[in-house]
């Protein structure tokens, strides 16, 4: 079985064969490689052959993924965003508030 997925930036994959689970971090298309993040922490990376010839396939994040970065803050994973996006008072809504100057 190949890779017939192609590598997305921020997207969790499994190495079926090897039992590594990875995210991708950076596509460099000036010298064809895929940079990847194990869920240990440790950082690899695959030219498009490599990456095309082994056995990846999507997965979930995992559900411990920030395990490897122990210093961490928990607002620093998006989970405490208390950002609600408030619309702007209606009243007070003018055109020339939305045009860029």
């Amino acid at each position: 079985m190949t890779t017939i997925t192609d590598p997305v930036i921020g997207r969790w994959y499994k190495d079926v064969e090897n039992d590594l689970t990875f995210k991708v971090v950076a596509i460099e298309e000036s010298d064809d490689t895929i940079e990847v993040q194990y869920i240990n922490g440790d950082i690899g990376e695959y030219d498009k052959d490599s990456w095309y010839n082994s056995t990846f396939d999507y997965v979930e994040a995992p559900e411990d993924w920030s395990a490897p970065y122990d210093d961490i803050e928990t607002d620093d994973l998006g989970y405490s965003d208390n950002d609600t996006h408030l619309k702007p008072d209606q009243e007070n809504l003018d055109i020339s508030d939305m045009l860029d100057d």
